[in-house]
Protein backbone atom coordinates (compact mmCIF):
# COMPACT_ATOMS: atom_id res chain seq x y z
CA UNK A 1 0.00 0.00 0.00
CA UNK A 2 2.76 2.01 0.73
CA UNK A 3 4.38 1.51 -2.62
CA UNK A 4 0.92 2.27 -4.27
CA UNK A 5 0.22 5.74 -2.43
CA UNK A 6 3.60 6.79 -3.29
CA UNK A 7 3.10 6.06 -6.90
CA UNK A 8 -0.06 8.07 -6.86
CA UNK A 9 1.21 11.21 -4.96
CA UNK A 10 4.71 11.23 -7.80
CA UNK A 11 1.82 11.12 -10.97
CA UNK A 12 1.30 13.85 -13.04
CA UNK A 13 4.28 15.61 -10.99
CA UNK A 14 6.45 17.36 -13.43
CA UNK A 15 7.32 20.03 -10.72
CA UNK A 16 10.18 19.77 -8.59
CA UNK A 17 11.30 22.11 -5.28
CA UNK A 18 14.77 22.75 -5.86
CA UNK A 19 15.38 19.91 -7.92
CA UNK A 20 15.08 17.45 -5.14
CA UNK A 21 12.03 16.18 -3.46
CA UNK A 22 12.10 14.77 0.43
CA UNK A 23 10.23 11.40 1.83
CA UNK A 24 10.22 12.02 5.75
CA UNK A 25 8.87 8.87 7.72
CA UNK A 26 9.61 7.07 10.40
CA UNK A 27 11.69 3.75 10.65
CA UNK A 28 8.63 1.42 9.57
CA UNK A 29 9.33 -1.75 8.01
CA UNK A 30 7.44 -1.03 4.79
CA UNK A 31 9.64 2.44 4.12
CA UNK A 32 12.74 0.58 5.03
CA UNK A 33 11.67 -2.09 2.17
CA UNK A 34 14.30 -3.04 -0.59
CA UNK A 35 11.23 -2.29 -3.01
CA UNK A 36 10.34 1.23 -1.29
CA UNK A 37 13.62 2.35 -1.32
CA UNK A 38 13.81 1.48 -4.85
CA UNK A 39 11.36 3.36 -5.85
CA UNK A 40 12.49 6.44 -4.01
CA UNK A 41 15.99 6.08 -5.88
CA UNK A 42 14.71 5.74 -9.03
CA UNK A 43 13.01 9.57 -8.62
CA UNK A 44 15.87 10.52 -6.69
CA UNK A 45 13.83 11.71 -3.78
CA UNK A 46 16.04 12.35 -0.78
CA UNK A 47 14.94 9.87 1.84
CA UNK A 48 14.44 11.58 5.37
CA UNK A 49 13.97 8.46 8.68
CA UNK A 50 13.81 9.17 12.70
CA UNK A 51 17.47 8.79 13.69
CA UNK A 52 15.96 5.85 15.90
CA UNK A 53 13.54 3.58 15.89
CA UNK A 54 12.16 5.25 18.65
CA UNK A 55 8.34 6.31 17.31
CA UNK A 56 7.93 9.14 20.07
CA UNK A 57 11.23 10.73 17.43
CA UNK A 58 8.41 11.06 15.02
CA UNK A 59 6.66 13.17 17.28
CA UNK A 60 8.23 16.44 16.32
CA UNK A 61 7.33 16.02 12.45
CA UNK A 62 3.89 15.42 13.10
CA UNK A 63 3.86 18.90 15.47
CA UNK A 64 5.54 20.88 12.94
CA UNK A 65 3.02 19.11 10.24
CA UNK A 66 -0.06 19.84 12.28
CA UNK A 67 1.09 23.09 13.32
CA UNK A 68 1.63 23.87 9.35
CA UNK A 69 -2.17 22.72 9.00
CA UNK A 70 -3.88 24.54 12.23
CA UNK A 71 -1.99 27.61 12.05
CA UNK A 72 -0.83 28.32 8.12
CA UNK A 73 -4.07 26.17 6.40
CA UNK A 74 -1.82 24.17 4.38
CA UNK A 75 -4.56 21.41 4.22
CA UNK A 76 -6.82 23.66 2.51
CA UNK A 77 -8.41 22.65 -0.89
CA UNK A 78 -6.58 24.03 -3.42
CA UNK A 79 -7.71 24.91 -7.37
CA UNK A 80 -4.31 23.36 -8.54
CA UNK A 81 -0.62 22.14 -7.42
CA UNK A 82 0.86 25.68 -7.32
CA UNK A 83 -1.63 27.25 -5.39
CA UNK A 84 -1.03 24.94 -2.69
CA UNK A 85 2.88 24.85 -3.27
CA UNK A 86 2.65 28.37 -2.29
CA UNK A 87 0.41 27.68 0.34
CA UNK A 88 3.17 25.06 1.87
CA UNK A 89 6.05 27.50 0.89
CA UNK A 90 4.02 30.56 2.37
CA UNK A 91 3.31 28.40 5.86
CA UNK A 92 7.02 27.05 5.91
CA UNK A 93 8.51 30.75 5.38
CA UNK A 94 6.32 31.78 8.40
CA UNK A 95 6.75 29.20 10.84
CA UNK A 96 10.58 29.91 10.45
CA UNK A 97 11.00 33.22 10.28
CA UNK A 98 7.25 34.95 12.05
CA UNK A 99 6.49 32.98 14.63
CA UNK A 100 8.10 32.81 17.75
CA UNK A 101 8.26 29.19 19.27
CA UNK A 102 7.96 28.10 22.92
CA UNK A 103 10.74 25.51 22.85
CA UNK A 104 13.09 28.52 21.60
CA UNK A 105 13.17 31.31 24.14
CA UNK A 106 10.10 32.65 22.17
CA UNK A 107 11.90 33.42 19.25
CA UNK A 108 11.73 32.15 15.40
CA UNK A 109 12.86 28.78 14.57
CA UNK A 110 15.94 31.63 12.31
CA UNK A 111 16.33 33.66 15.58
CA UNK A 112 16.86 30.46 17.05
CA UNK A 113 19.36 29.33 14.93
CA UNK A 114 21.34 32.67 14.66
CA UNK A 115 22.11 32.75 18.67
CA UNK A 116 24.86 31.18 20.17
CA UNK A 117 24.75 28.93 23.00
CA UNK A 118 21.92 26.86 24.88
CA UNK A 119 18.47 28.73 24.92
CA UNK A 120 15.68 28.47 27.51
CA UNK A 121 13.51 26.45 27.07
CA UNK A 122 10.12 27.84 28.25
CA UNK A 123 7.83 24.31 27.83
CA UNK A 124 6.00 23.31 31.07
CA UNK A 125 8.38 20.63 32.62
CA UNK A 126 6.19 17.37 33.71
CA UNK A 127 5.87 16.69 37.33
CA UNK A 128 7.36 13.25 38.81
Amino acid sequence: MVIAALDMALEGISIKRNGRLIHHSDRGLQYCSADHIALLNKYSIAISMTEKSDPYENAIAERVNGILKQEFYIDAVFDDFETALEAVDSGIHNYNYKRPHASCNYLTPHEAHQRNGKLQSRWKKESK
